[in-house]
């Protein structure tokens, strides 16, 4: 499995856009910028077909160390959740459908 990074995502949108990549570049981060105040805000962000974000309160609990047994308290927090829609559900269990017959073959 390969790992795609921001800029290889910003390189390929100024590619098949024919914007500079700088310009690419400010719009992105501009856009997770909002995303991220929006989240802190703890409004919750959805986009169509392609999932919904929100924050998440998850409550304090104790955990154990599988190495030592030792018992371990977690802090409450907040936590990102997303959830994705439809389309891209679709999309991704097809795309793994197509990898196991490529694989079984």
């Amino acid at each position: 499995m390969a790992t795609t990074t921001k800029k290889d995502l910003i390189d390929r949108i100024a590619e098949k856009s024919g914007i500079k990549r700088g310009d690419v570049k400010t719009s992105v981060q501009q856009f997770l910028d909002e995303m991220i105040a929006e989240l802190q805000a703890g409004n919750r962000l959805e986009f169509r077909d392609f999932g919904v974000f929100e924050v998440r309160d998850r409550a304090a609990r104790t955990a154990q160390n599988p190495k030592t047994l030792e018992q371990v308290v977690v802090p409450a927090r907040r936590a990102v959740r997303f959830k994705a829609g439809r389309l891209m559900g679709e999309c991704v269990m097809r795309s793994k459908s197509s990898r196991e017959a490529v694989g079984a073959s």
